[in-house]
């Protein structure tokens, strides 16, 4: 035995009389490593043969306990001389090596502790089920094990899982509910196994313990979690035994088992990372112990950290978990001394910022602070939402932006003089400096060349030293290094020698604004006189005497132009290629624009739009009263429609135009006093802040991205710069407000923001590279959270304590208190004036009353019509319903037919004047003959349609049948007072006209497109994490991309349109009364201007019309000129047509030919497979039961679960379960409720309440449903709903699906070509022109992959094109082949009974190279295919597949007279 051991086991107490030590003693030390810091030991330890499991129990468990008790750790490894051992005692290793998992790898011990082990021949097999193999869980486990037998020198042992056939597929779940009580079973094994192998030791000294109750067990157990230390959640890596966090829960959900029990999955985040926790309980009585586990709580949780096999993620296993208190971050100082933020952005600041206006108001107002102010990037889309918020939270919201000023003209020459460009004398000059400030940074080189008729006739070149070392940057960037500046002329010397060069010359420089104010500024600095001959910028020079380049740097310049630049950002080598260029540009001057002065650069070449090319430079601008609200609103929308360029602009000039009720705040490091300060000094800087109303300054932490660009050296003289702002201010006796540029309201959403930002790639601005190569990373973005008054006070408060408060406390209350509350969103409806609107509308409305029913009136028309108007009228609604006439009636006469959406068809005056088909009046025969009618109103039939066929008892005629029993409450309320929303579904082909028709009626200025904002999807918020994650070398565990991902969503990302809304103004007001306008999507180019704010946000205010387009109206139009029947001559109750809604029959098929029991395939609103499967399911056969159908096909939670279910089990037919809102209403009414609380019920129920309103309400209206004998089951189903289908909706989505349906039956050949022509989204002309066979071979590829989920989006269309084509075949009509010369360019040819299909049905040729073909064609015939490619426009790829097709017959590939056709 060797010393250091005997001296081990000395140490650790091993009982030299027991049998162990004879086994033990032999052992040796062969290292010993010490990790002093983590307080652990590892020994490697050498024993002649294994030793007998109860030996290394004892020695294992001695060391661990020894080394315990002084507060550090032991581990091991054995190296053994022989492994010579037998199956035994191999199975006591293993069952060590496996219960060494509990502790590191609960969840993999868990999954194999309990399964069968077999041992032989040194090989350990274990027998698992399925599950685990197929989840590649084995590796995992015979890793571990190996491992750990390793450790113990049995390092050759074979391990393998084989599976087990009759074990229990339901073993997952039972690690999971069981695993808890597993592992105190374990725990208590082992304890077990240790107590015996010690008993056989010495007995120590007897210790006597009071024994404790189980309560007190679990106090100290609460206690010891009460003060446990709590753990980051970013330092756990790996799994861990009982750790302790803090957090915020971000996201619960709930599952329940087979077997009853409740897994609660939750999301924590401490800010530092995330983690994903699951807690299991036995059912809702345990589950409401954990009720204060919900999103938006902080709680601490402690609990075991595992690597959950089925997420495979970090997961903590929850064993105890408390609600704690968090204390948001509050605003320290007393009422009346709170500061008002004047710069904050929200999420509508484009990819830039994250909180919604209501979360920015909301914390003010928590805060105590008097206002705030709302100043987003160059648009005002939180304006309304913020104007609500602030009302409600007591607050003044202070409206404005932060707008991208920019000059109108950016001139060419500076210092301008009568001079003739060919005959004067220039020095072309360059700059380098240490930094882009005149007055932070040093010159390093001046060089020049003086220049005359384009040649160099003196050179100028000196270096400059500054007195320090050169930064890497400016080398990188320059290539001067230290050596070049060692040892060069005074500064001064330099500058005096240049002013002598110059003399008598023009300067010429590109970018002069900057090498300009550099010499200017030193200049100054040395008592030397500033530059006061010309100056030529050649980079505005470029950019308007060639605005057609998009680059005007030097480096492009010269490349384009063919002019050496060797080494860019040397001075030297700037300046000679700047002088080459001049001359270049002086000839094209002349010979492009016949300019030869030098006065004629700016007044004759600077162009009108030079703004564009501008440099952007930020300002803040402020409602102060509704004069300036309307102004902000023209400047928006100016900048939007008159002046974007990249970004919305506002030229100075404009600005001063409408600057009236606006106060102008300075902005911040892009503005254009700080610029001008950095760059050019205090002086310069005064004469730019006289624009401003007051001056901004921020905390240094906002500046601080500048001390890395290398634009201010440090923090010093980031303090110094904010001292001289406040310096400037003071010269002009203007206020000095601080701000906080909030970007994200708490300093841990910066994550966010940063997520965001660098999601717009390294070509914004903003993530510009810093440094080259592998080191090149954006400058990083500073804190911009929303600081507390005491929080700003501490940044400023270098500065002292009386001017950090005046400027953070008094300069800001005092300017808030000047800003007047203002009216941002209107409170009424302001409708245009249409000149006797009322009387058109009740005269067409009577007019078409007497022509339908006679004169007089039945009194239910009367009554109706009457109550209609009084509402209609009294509320100002007449001029939405004549708007709509007029466009519907335009579009009638372009011989469309117009479907209606939603209510209107509850309105019966909407049916007179011609607005919608469906007729709400209760069902009801009318005598064409005669006017004669007749009314069924006891709610026996649910539609007109369904009455049986009757002759007129006064002239004998047949009468027609009508009427929907719908109430017109549902359209305008019990009042009558809702404002209506007419939704039109005009044709697609038609829909740009009926959009001009809307300019048309109400004129240009009054009508714009409803405009609409994207924000960053939950998705999409996912890939923006996960490319950072990418980008910057990040690694999140799964919960953490699910918060950083929900952080990151909800930022605006662009605009657009809705698809048919369009906003009309009223024509005594203008636009900017309510809203600014833009271009959708920025694209100026657009033929429609949009609101600028969702037109979600003034709806309330303006008429919007829906002018949608679909492809109904286009169908049944394309039907119409195929046949020649008129749409509306075709009966809604054709018998043959309700065949289709029960078999196949009336088409002549069977179901196996077509695939479906009935006939919907392409019937519009019945074709899907849903609906397919609920006509299966129900076999309707009247009108009524095909609007219930409707119904409970586009409601939530109307069918599935609820009628369905009541069909079923036979408790309700489809014609008596609930399928559209109306039918509730006039149900009720019919049972004997009163009509105000059958609406209200119909409402409640719609709109998914019915659960949500109080119970004493609920129970009001269930006992008087019960009153009247309405069933429970009513009354269940009502609790059940989300969302209801309107019945007019239904009424007119049926009547045309029936139009439809009746050339299916009766016209199929035209409905096939209308079908192919308009409704398919998909075709593949070889499979549909090659017969029976081959479609159905294609479609039962498709549906193969379907179920393997690997058929694309095209094949599933296509799928359903291939249903169509596969009826119509079985029908015994042919689809053809396309034909070069008969086919059409866009539309289907019937011929007999084929189908031929036009050019553009073949996949890959569009539509102007079918109607180039077509029109080619008409010259001749197609000798060759080169002349087919050539005169029609096809490529060589589609010319191809005609040619395997067949369709190019025996066409040669070119012809010998064709070759020689260029020649004459």
């Amino acid at each position: 035995m060797s010393d250091k051991f005997q001296l081990l086991l000395k140490q650790i107490r091993f009982p030299e009389d027991h049998d162990a030590f004879k086994e033990i003693k032999d052992g040796s030390i062969e290292t010993v490593k010490l990790f002093k810091s983590k307080r652990q030991w590892f020994f490697v330890f050498s024993f002649p043969s294994v030793l007998s499991y109860e030996s290394f129990g004892l020695f294992d468990s001695l060391l661990h306990s020894s080394f315990n008790s002084l507060g550090a750790k032991a581990s091991f490894e054995i190296r053994l001389v022989s492994t010579a051992y037998d199956d035994s005692l191999l199975g006591d290793y293993f069952s060590y090596a496996l219960d060494s998992l509990k502790v590191s790898h609960f969840s993999t011990y868990s999954l194999f502790s309990n399964l069968k082990v077999e041992i032989s021949n040194n090989s350990i097999f274990v027998k698992a089920p399925e599950h685990i193999i197929k989840e590649n869980l084995q590796d995992r486990f015979i890793s571990l094990i190996s491992k750990s037998l390793s450790q113990v020198g049995l390092s050759d042992v074979s391990i393998s899982v084989v599976e087990d056939k009759e074990a229990s597929s339901s073993l997952e779940e039972a690690y999971q509910t069981n695993k808890v009580s597993l592992q105190e079973q374990a725990e208590s094994q082992a304890r077990q196994a240790l107590q015996s192998i010690l008993e056989s030791a010495p007995a120590p000294k007897p210790v006597t313990e009071p024994s404790q109750n189980f309560a007190e067990k679990q106090s100290q157990r609460q206690a010891s979690f009460d003060k446990a230390e709590i753990t980051p959640m970013v330092d756990i890596n790996s799994e861990e035994n009982r750790v302790v966090f803090e957090g915020y829960i971000f996201d619960v959900e709930q599952r329940e088992t087979k077997t009853g029990r409740i897994i609660i999955n939750f999301k924590v985040t401490d800010y530092t990372s995330s983690f994903a926790m699951q807690r299991w309980v036995k059912d809702s009585d345990e589950l409401a112990k954990f009720d204060m586990i919900k999103k938006g709580n902080w709680v601490r949780v402690r609990g075991r950290i595992e690597n959950n096999p089925f997420t495979h993620s970090l997961t903590m296993n929850v064993q105890d978990i408390k609600e704690i208190s968090h204390t948001p971050r509050k605003d320290l100082m007393p009422e009346g001394q709170k500061r008002v933020e004047f710069h904050a952005h929200t999420n509508m600041s484009t990819m830039d910022a994250m909180p919604t206006v209501e979360n920015l108001i909301d914390t003010a107002a928590s805060w105590g602070h008097p206002a705030v102010a709302i100043t987003d990037h160059a648009n005002v889309q939180s304006f309304p939402h913020g104007y609500h918020r602030a009302k409600k939270a007591g607050i003044k919201a202070i409206f404005g932006l932060e707008a991208n000023l920019v000059e109108d003209k950016v001139p060419i020459v500076y210092n301008s003089q009568n001079l003739e460009l060919k005959e004067a004398t220039y020095v072309v000059f360059d700059v380098e400096t240490t930094g882009l400030s005149a007055v932070h940074n040093d010159l390093i080189q001046i060089a020049a060349s003086k220049m005359h008729k384009g040649n160099i006739i003196e050179q100028f070149d000196e270096f400059i030293d500054p007195g320090h070392p050169l930064s890497a940057f400016t080398t990188e960037l320059t290539g001067i290094t230290d050596n070049h500046v060692k040892g060069a002329k005074p500064l001064v010397q330099v500058l005096q020698e240049f002013q002598e060069f110059c003399q008598g010359t023009v300067l010429v420089a590109h970018n002069a604004t900057f090498d300009v104010g550099f010499m200017n500024a030193n200049y100054e600095r040395h008592q030397l006189p500033t530059i006061s001959q010309p100056v030529i910028d050649t980079l505005e020079f470029a950019r308007n005497l060639y605005p057609e380049y998009k680059r005007h740097g030097l480096g492009p310049l010269t490349k384009r132009f063919g002019v050496a630049l060797d080494h860019h950002h040397m001075a030297n080598y700037d300046a000679e290629a700047t002088g080459r260029l001049l001359f270049i540009f002086i000839k094209d001057v002349f010979d492009k624009h016949g300019l030869t002065n030098l006065e004629q650069l700016n007044t004759d070449l600077v162009s009108e739009d030079s703004y564009k090319k501008s440099r952007v430079k930020h300002a803040t601008l402020y409602v102060q009263n509704q004069t300036g609200l309307k102004n902000i609103f023209k400047l928006v929308s100016l900048s939007n429609v008159s002046y974007f360029e990249g970004v919305a602009r506002i030229p100075r000039t404009v600005l001063d135009e409408y600057r009236e009720g606006i106060i102008v705040g300075s902005a911040c490091a892009d503005g254009e006093v700080f610029d001008t300060l950095l760059s050019h000094g205090i002086d310069k800087a005064v004469e730019v802040a006289k624009y401003y109303d007051f001056i901004e300054v921020m905390p240094p932490a906002i500046y601080a991205p500048l001390i890395a660009k290398d634009l201010i050296k440090d923090e010093a003289a980031i303090e110094q710069l904010i001292r001289d702002l406040i310096e400037v201010a003071n010269r002009l006796d203007k206020p000095v407000l601080a701000t906080g540029n909030v970007h994200y309201i708490n300093p841990e959403d910066a994550i966010y923001r940063e997520i965001i930002v660098r999601a717009l790639g390294q070509g914004a601005m903003i993530n510009r590279p810093i440094g080259k190569g592998e080191n090149a990373k954006p400058a990083p973005l500073p804190e911009a959270h929303f600081r507390t008054t005491n929080e700003m006070l501490d940044d400023f408060a270098f500065l002292g304590k009386d001017l950090a408060y005046e400027i953070v406390v008094t300069n800001t209350q005092a300017m808030a208190d000047q800003i007047e509350e203002v009216e941002v969103v209107k409170k009424d409806l302001y409708t245009p004036f249409i000149d006797r609107a009322e009387e058109q509308v009740a005269e067409m409305t009577y007019a078409r009353a007497f022509e339908l029913y006679g004169n007089p009136l039945p009194d239910i028309i009367d009554l109706r019509i009457e109550k209609e108007l009084s509402s209609i009228l009294g509320n100002g609604f007449a001029v939405i319903y004549l708007a709509s006439q007029m466009l519907v009636n335009r579009s009638n006469e372009r011989g469309y037919l117009v479907g209606s959406r939603g209510s209107v068809g509850s309105s019966f005056v909407a049916t007179m004047i011609g607005i919608t088909e469906v007729n709400p009046m209760p069902p009801h025969y009318l005598c064409p003959n005669c006017q004669h009618s007749e009314f069924i109103t006891d709610g026996s039939y649910g539609s007109g349609f369904d009455l049986p066929d009757k002759e007129c008892s006064e002239c004998g005629t047949e009468y027609k049948k009508d009427g929907q029993d719908i109430p017109f409450e549902t359209f305008l309320g019990f009042d009558g007072d809702k404002v209506p929303d007419i939704d039109l579904n005009f044709s697609g082909d038609d829909q740009p006209s009926a959009h001009l028709d809307v300019r048309d009626i109400f004129g240009e200025q009054y009508a714009f497109r409803a405009g609409t904002v994207g924000t960053v999807a939950d998705r999409t918020a996912y890939g923006f994490v996960k490319g950072y994650e990418r980008d910057y070398n990040k690694f999140y565990r799964d919960a953490e991309v699910d918060r950083l991902a929900m952080g990151a969503a909800g930022v605006k990302r662009n605009t657009g349109q809705h698809p048919g809304g369009i906003v009309v103004i009223p024509n005594y007001m203008d636009v900017y009364d309510f809203t600014p306008v833009q271009y959708p999507a920025d694209d100026v180019t657009a033929a429609w201007q949009t609101t600028h704010f969702n037109f979600h946000d003034i709806d309330e205010n303006v008429l919007k019309l829906d002018i949608l387009g679909h492809d109904d109206p286009t169908m049944i139009r394309k039907l119409q000129d195929l046949s020649g029947i008129d749409p509306k001559d075709i009966r809604a109750d054709d018998p043959d047509v309700m065949k289709l809604f029960s078999g196949t029959d009336i088409l002549g098929v069977t179901p196996e030919q077509i695939g479906t029991p009935t006939g919907m395939l392409g019937i519009p609103e019945f074709g899907t497979n849903f609906v397919r499967g609920m006509v299966d399911e129900t076999h309707p056969t009247t009108f009524a039961e095909l609007l219930q159908l409707s119904g409970l096909s586009h409601g939530t939670d109307v069918w599935l679960g609820n009628a369905q279910d009541l069909i079923k089990e036979g408790i309700a037919t489809l014609k008596t379960v609930i399928g559209c809102r109306d039918d509730i209403m006039v149900y009720l009414m019919h049972a004997g409720l009163d009509p105000k609380m059958a609406f209200t019920i119909m409402e409640r129920v719609r709109k998914g309440m019915w659960l949500k309103i109080s119970e004493e309400e609920r129970n009001g209206y269930i006992q008087a449903m019960r009153e009247n004998n309405v069933p429970d089951w009513y009354i269940e189903s009502c609790g059940k709903i989300k969302y209801m289908f309107p019945k007019a909706h239904a009424a007119a989505y049926v009547m045309m699906a029936l139009r439809v349906a009746y050339f299916k039956v009766h016209h199929p050949i035209y409905y096939y070509c209308a079908y192919f022509s308009i409704r398919a989204k998909a075709f593949e002309l070889k499979t549909m022109s090659a017969g029976l066979d081959a479609v159905k071979a294609r479609m039962e590829d498709i549906k193969e992959k379907r179920q393997r989920n690997e058929a694309t989006n095209v094949e599933n269309d296509l799928f359903t094109t291939l249903e169509i084509v596969n009826e119509m075949l079985e029908r015994g009509f042919t689809f053809g082949q396309l034909d070069l010369y008969k086919s059409q360019a866009t539309e289907f040819l019937i011929e007999g009974d084929t189908l031929i299909p036009p050019f553009i049905a073949l996949e890959g040729l569009g539509e102007n190279v079918a109607k180039q073909v077509v029109a080619a064609r008409e010259e001749g015939e197609f000798l060759s295919k080169t002349e087919l490619r050539k005169r029609g426009g096809l490529s060589s790829t589609l010319v191809e597949k005609l040619d395997e097709m067949g369709i190019l017959g025996n066409m040669p590939e070119d012809n010998q007279l064709s070759l020689f056709d260029d020649f004459f």
